[in-house]
């Protein structure tokens, strides 16, 4: 099972994107069910945790690129399960996760960006915002804590702080995962109904709920009006929450393909390294080595996403396959030199 439209085209804001008639418990883009969903998020799982791995690598050695996922949804929508279940697939050391709750007395001596630019992702690292800056759009607005010209202000200036953050090499992903009013209440009631849930109940989110048309005309207003070609905005579905959790992961998975990180390439000669390290190795170390040797690069190979079949049908074009063969087969010689050495290695201590 695969997805028939690429979600980025199928849940992206258009000009004709109407929030009133949005259908939270659609599958956009993707006919399969439940089974076939978690299938093949564990797939794409393998393959956005090299390129997320590859991305860390790159900031790691000098590299100044990152990527911003901005969570946006009103209580219970699944916020939390992009950290879990989707980020929670790729390896911790490379992810930056920040909630935003109200501002700090010293939050609000500053800037309403200041507090999130300090959160920002560092190079390497992909940044998860659990709420944004948009609450300053968002609960401002509905709940009356600036006046309207402050807060109306504050659109045109998100989207030229945004896109000054992609100009420095920054990709932002900007996803909202949006449910239904029913499915909301019967979210909120199954955590009172559960004792292990309790604790996420807060009586103010009853209070957010009565607000329920005044948050739709915000969101639709955030939509409208800062949903631009560098930092466009995916509305999620978020009725099925392994269709929210499917999409955002095909998402991140197709956007950090396109990012193209690489390994970095080192500034020494490998095969001297490799004689110098040979040097404090004893030969039944040095002959286990070469014996594995085979085995682990292939795997390497296999596993890698320049030549997977999937990340090149993910990155599209008979080219990426004629690069593909041809980085695999400057791995595969750079292997048999590597066995070559190492058995000379071996020959000359027998002598």
């Amino acid at each position: 099972m695969s997805w028939t439209t690429d979600p980025r085209d199928a849940l992206r804001v258009t000009a004709d994107f109407d929030l009133a008639t949005f259908d939270r418990a659609s599958t956009p883009g993707f006919d399969g069910d439940k089974a076939e969903a978690e299938a093949l998020m564990a797939q794409r799982g393998e393959l956005m945790a090299e390129l997320q791995e590859r991305l860390f690598a790159e900031g790691r050695e000098g590299g100044t690129r990152s990527l911003l996922v901005v969570a946006q949804g009103i209580d219970t929508a699944g916020k939390g399960g992009i950290a879990r279940h989707v980020m929670g697939m790729v390896d911790p050391q490379g992810v930056q996760l920040r909630s935003f709750g109200v501002p700090t007395e010293e939050e609000r001596a500053h800037h309403y960006l200041w507090r999130i630019e300090k959160a920002l992702p560092t190079p390497g690292r992909i940044g998860v915002f659990d709420r944004s800056h948009y609450e300053d759009v968002l609960v401002v607005r509905v709940d009356g804590l600036a006046e309207e010209a402050v807060w109306r202000a504050r659109y045109d200036e998100i989207n030229e702080w945004e896109r000054q953050l992609v100009e420095a090499g920054m990709t932002v992903v900007k996803v909202a995962l949006m449910v239904s009013h029913d499915e909301q209440g019967r979210r909120l009631m199954e955590r009172l109904d559960r004792p292990d849930k309790r604790w996420k109940f807060s009586p103010g989110d009853l209070r957010t709920r009565a607000k329920w048309d005044e948050y739709q005309e915000a969101y639709a207003d955030v939509f409208r009006l800062t949903s631009t070609e560098h930092a466009p905005w995916y509305v999620i579905p978020a009725d099925k929450k392994w269709y929210s959790r499917l999409a955002i992961t095909e998402i991140l998975t197709r956007t950090l393909a396109e990012m193209r990180p690489q390994w970095p390439v080192p500034d020494f000669d490998v095969a001297d390294m490799r004689a110098q390290l040979a040097t404090s190795m004893s030969d039944d170390a040095l002959r286990l080595s070469l014996e594995d040797t085979r085995e682990s690069v292939e795997e390497a190979i296999a596993q890698s996403v320049d030549v997977r079949q999937e990340a090149i049908e993910l990155r599209g074009g008979e080219r990426r396959e004629e690069r593909a063969k041809a980085l695999k087969k400057a791995w595969e010689a750079d292997l048999e030199a590597t066995i070559a050495q190492k058995k000379r290695i071996l020959k000359d201590r027998r002598g």
